[in-house]
């Protein structure tokens, strides 16, 4: 029987008796200690002192990324041929997958990632949701599966935030991060796609800081793979890697290129950038070996509006090496300066603080995303 706050999805194609507690759809990476979910819980079910505006239990000063669940999951499901209808909100907890699903076996599965925030007068805003809708159904199609419509997953998105806005931080406290999860559910065998598909979002609070090492032997993507998109199976073999790296004292890992071993490519959950002079550079998208992040697309135009000459081309590793600053983005991390980068045992520092045009594009981003700047391209949506 399942445990209070747990909740089933049960696949049509089986019934009760192979139903299988597999996994808790807030857990992403890795497992976390008992321990560490009941504290977790224990937060979840507190009320707020303020009326509900904010969770409690929660240093806000000192949030990190890691697995801290909230209080509900959006579910949206569809067979194989149709296509996504109604969604709902189920109570957070443990899911249940067939042995068999196709996410399960065969990885057939892919995330996006985007953050809400809130701004100075209360209003909770999502950055350029339609730019995550649009890069998970390239990587459905890429993966051959259906995928939610742009205004299915924007709604899907809004509902799981509005629900769980308790745990949007306060304003420069960091942000919700969302993780929509599109998955094969359904029964297979053989090498096939799932007959069944679900779509889960659910979300925790958090922020993130970088730190680099070049590794020279592991590849993160090969030419004509699925590094291009989001799917779940880019990420676990970056593991050992990122093992290694982290007992070096680095927090993460810059990865080169399959081919040649000799061109930079991409950080395990960011995009790079390298600035020389007036001329800011990041890796192309040209071999599906880099992923169309949606930060990254916004840092490139802001830094064109800033008069940068802006270029996606091949970056040798020795432009890295030579350049005055490089930089990280994504959705968790934002803008992150590298303050140095190790390769075998060169290491090199790059222009870092205050005066750096990372800091800049930063401020300016996240200006925009919490409302401290007016919003002149778009980009936010409001929530509430």
């Amino acid at each position: 029987m399942l445990q209070r706050n747990q909740v089933a999805v049960k696949s049509k194609y089986f019934g009760s008796s192979l139903r299988l507690l597999i996994f808790s759809a807030i857990i992403e990476f890795a497992a976390i200690p008992a321990s560490d979910l009941q504290i977790s819980s224990e937060i979840s079910t507190k009320h707020s002192a303020d009326g509900g505006k904010y969770a409690d239990g929660l240093n806000w000063d000192d949030l990190s990324f890691k697995v801290t669940p909230t209080d509900y999951i959006y579910t949206m499901k569809c067979n194989d041929g149709d296509a996504f209808s109604h969604g709902y909100l189920i109570p957070h907890g443990n899911i249940e997958l067939c042995p068999f699903a196709g996410i399960l076996n065969y990885g057939q599965g892919l995330f996006e990632g985007l953050k809400a925030t809130r701004t100075e007068d209360g209003r909770i805003m999502l950055f350029r949701p339609k730019e995550n809708a649009l890069r998970m159904k390239m990587g459905a199609e890429r993966l051959c599966m259906p995928s939610p419509s742009i205004e299915q997953f924007i709604d899907a998105v809004k509902q799981t935030v509005i629900a769980n806005k308790r745990w949007v931080p306060p304003p420069g406290k960091g942000s919700l991060y969302i993780r929509p999860l599109l998955m094969g559910t359904g029964p297979v065998l053989g090498v096939a796609t799932a007959p069944e598909y679900t779509l889960l979002i659910y979300a925790c609070p958090g922020r993130a800081a970088l730190n680099l090492y070049i590794e020279d032997k592991l590849r993160r993507a090969t030419t004509g793979g699925a590094g291009g998109v989001k799917s779940i199976t880019n990420y676990a073999p970056v593991y050992k890697a990122q093992k290694e790296a982290r007992a070096k004292g680095f927090s993460d890992v810059l990865f080169l290129d399959s081919v040649t071993g000799k061109n930079i490519e991409e950080i395990s959950t960011a995009n790079i950038f390298i600035l020389k002079g007036n001329a800011v550079s990041t890796p192309a998208l040209i071999n599906g070996t880099v992923l169309p992040g949606v930060t990254r697309k916004s840092i490139m135009e802001i830094a064109l509006d800033f008069g940068y000459e802006v270029e996606e081309r091949v970056i040798p590793l020795e432009d890295l090496l030579q350049a005055d600053e490089a930089f990280c983005t994504g959705t968790a991390v934002t803008v992150n300066p590298i303050g140095a980068v190790t390769y075998l045992t060169k290491r090199v520092e790059f222009r870092t603080g205050k005066e750096a045009l990372s800091q800049k594009l930063y401020e300016t981003l996240s200006g925009i995303q919490t409302g401290r700047l007016e919003d002149k391209k778009g980009w936010t949506l409001e929530v509430n």
